[in-house]
This record gives structure tokens, C-alpha cells and sequence, in this order.
């Protein structure tokens, strides 16, 4: 299905328009009950928030980067308001998300007691993200552009595959695509089948943090089945670090496969819940971690010292977003 409009938390807008595009950023993340924590005061406020998320579109927008999809699922802090009150205020273009979070850090609590009430499966997930992308977010107005799911370690739960097929059924209804999260890379084969078997085609799917192992087989086989994958966590986790990612990226980008991959850094911008105590941010570099720029500042001179060309690179940015938004199977 070919649509040339996207929605975006401002309005509706031509893919044409998206321009170089980051495909993995959130500017808020809260874990599922971080108000129970009642010791610890909220770390920012939405002023704060709002001051924070507009220095750092100035540092994208200065870097020529026009758009981003925050792919945050409805039950891991995602905040619309947020979103279009600093995309107003700066004209920068972001794409939010309907969907849930995996089992173990997500909101499954809610709905597995529902399940009680003959309520909460997979119909009741459904209508809710159909709603979400045609109707619009609870009162904002705003719509979602894209669904997003995520699996953890291991076997699928019953409760994942339940929002997979949710996922699935809203996205053959509404045309609209699916972005996951996988741990390490892994289980993105599992979770292609299931989308695909359920009627998504492979080009409205990005597998996500794809680059959480570099192991070239794998990367080739989801490439293979026609799916974009996630080079989109640049920075994040100094146990993978981002050498390998580098050389996993160039491994494809020799054999030019550019044209199925998209790119992020999968950095968290605010929190007002303190998930990550405060010594513990202390020790992370901040150039690095969690920063919006790295990608730009250091993987893109890395990329073209390996041997990338600069074409392979605004593919990624720029002709790739558009396309998977369009919905071009080519």
C-alpha cells in the first residue's frame, strides 16, 4: 500500500518532507510504575523536559536532520504532548507510536487482569491501536504513525505474541507499518515470521536493534526476507560497543546492502521516574551515551573512514525513511 502522507505529532505531512530522518529516539522514557517509587522526587519537570528536548533538536537541526520517530509504545512513558509542544516550538518533524512494551517492563499487568472480564486480549489491543492511528491519541488529536512491539530474552511470552498479533491485525487494517525492539538482536527472525505470517509485508517492518549482535548471517537473512533492520543503538551499551556495530554495519554496506537499513542511537532525552540512579549516570559518558548526536558526530566520520561512501549514508538518513514510510516495496 502506497501512501505519500505521514502523520506526525503536529499534522499530516508528505513523506517528501521528512528529509533526514533518525528511526529510533525517545524523547521520554518512564518504566512501568515509577510512581510507586514515592522517595524519589521527579528528577525533571515538564519545563525542564520541554528545555531539554529543544537543545537537543537545535543540536539535530544544526546537523541538518529534519525529522525522527520516537517509537515509544503507549505504556513506557510516552508523552504526545510533549512531543508536539517542542516540535511546534521548533518545526522539527517527529513520528510517535501506538503499540505496548514487552511482558517484563511494559504494562501487561493492566491488561492480563482485564483478561478476568473476558477482556484485554488480542481484539481489545487491536481496536485500541487502530483507534490510536486513525482516530487519534485519548483527547490530544494527535495520531500515531507507526506500531511498535518488543519481545525480551528467549521464548515469546503468551502476552507478547498477543500484542504481536494485535500489532499485526491493526497494521493489515490500517496500512500502517511496525517497528519492534529485540534484546541483542535476537529473535527479530522470530518476530519477522510472526508479523509476516499475519499478513504484514516484509517492507512495512523494521526489525529493531538489529545491531545488538554481530553476527553478518543473521543481519543477512532478515535483509533477505525484504524487511528494513536497526542499526539504531549506536552508543547505548558499552558491553556491545560501538566498534562492533561499526564493522557490522560496514560488513553490509560492502556488499551494499544500504538499502534496508535505518539508523538511531535509541537515546532517552528525559525521565521524570529515575529508573537509572543518579551515581549510576555519573559514570556513563554523556558524549556517547544516550546523546542524539553521536550518530552524526562519531559513527558517520567512522563509517566513512571504513570505506562508506557518503551516497550509503543519506540512503540510510534520508531515501530509506521516506521509502519505508511510503510503504515502496522496491
Amino acid at each position: 500500500m502506497l501512501t505519500n502522507k505521514i502523520e506526525t505529532v503536529t499534522g499530516t505531512i508528505d513523506v517528501d518532507q521528512l528529509g533526514p530522518t533518525l528511526m529510533h529516539e525517545h524523547l521520554r522514557v518512564e518504566f512501568a510504575g515509577w510512581e510507586s517509587n514515592t522517595k524519589v522526587p521527579p528528577l525533571q519537570t515538564h519545563e525542564e523536559m520541554v528545555e531539554v528536548c529543544i537543545k537537543d533538536i537545535t543540536g539535530l537541526q544544526e546537523r541538518g536532520v529534519k525529522s525522527m520517530l520516537d517509537p515509544c509504545p503507549i505504556d513506557l512513558g510516552r508523552d504526545v504532548n510533549l512531543a508536539k509542544e517542542v516540535s511546534e516550538k521548533t518545526g522539527f518533524q517527529i513520528i510517535c507510536a501506538t503499540g505496548l512494551y514487552k511482558e517484563e517492563w511494559g504494562g501487561a499487568p493492566y491488561w492480563k487482569f482485564r483478561q478476568n472480564f473476558g477482556m484485554g486480549g488480542i481484539d481489545e489491543m487491536t481496536d485500541l491501536f487502530v483507534h490510536e492511528l486513525t482516530k487519534g491519541i485519548g483527547d490530544t488529536g494527535i495520531k500515531a504513525g507507526i506500531i511498535k512491539v518488543a519481545t525480551g530474552h528467549g521464548e515469546i511470552s503468551d502476552y507478547d505474541m498477543a500484542v504481536l498479533q494485535a500489532a499485526a491485525a491493526a497494521s493489515v487494517e490500517t496500512g500502517a507499518p511496525v517497528t519492534t525492539h529485540t534484546e541483542e538482536g535476537l529473535g527479530g527472525d522470530v518476530q519477522q515470521k510472526i508479523l509476516m505470517d499475519a499478513g504484514v509485508p516484509a517492507h512495512r517492518i523494521i526489525i529493531g536493534h538489529t545491531c545488538g549482535n554481530d553476527d553478518h548471517e543473521f543481519h543477512l537473512k532478515l535483509l533477505e526476507k525484504g524487511t528494513y533492520v536497526g542499526f539504531d543503538r549506536f552508543g547505548i551499551t558499552p558491553e556491545f560497543p560501538d566498534e562492533k556495530r561499526v564493522a557490522s554495519l560496514l560488513r553490509l554496506l560492502k556488499k551494499n546492502r544500504e538499502n534496508r537499513i535505518v539508523v538511531g542511537q535509541d537515546s532517552v532525552w528525559c525521565s521524570a521516574g529515575g529508573a537509572i540512579p543518579e551515581e549510576v549516570w555519573a559514570t556513563l559518558d554523556r558524549d556517547v551515551v544516550f546523546n542524539p548526536l553521536h550518530f552524526h558526530d562519531h559513527i558517520i566520520p567512522q563509517l566513512l573512514e571504513g570505506g562508506a561512501t557518503q551516497e550509503q549514508i543519506d540512503t540510510m538518513l534520508i531515501d530509506n525513511p521516506r521509502r519505508f514510510f511510503l510503504g515502496d516495496p522496491d
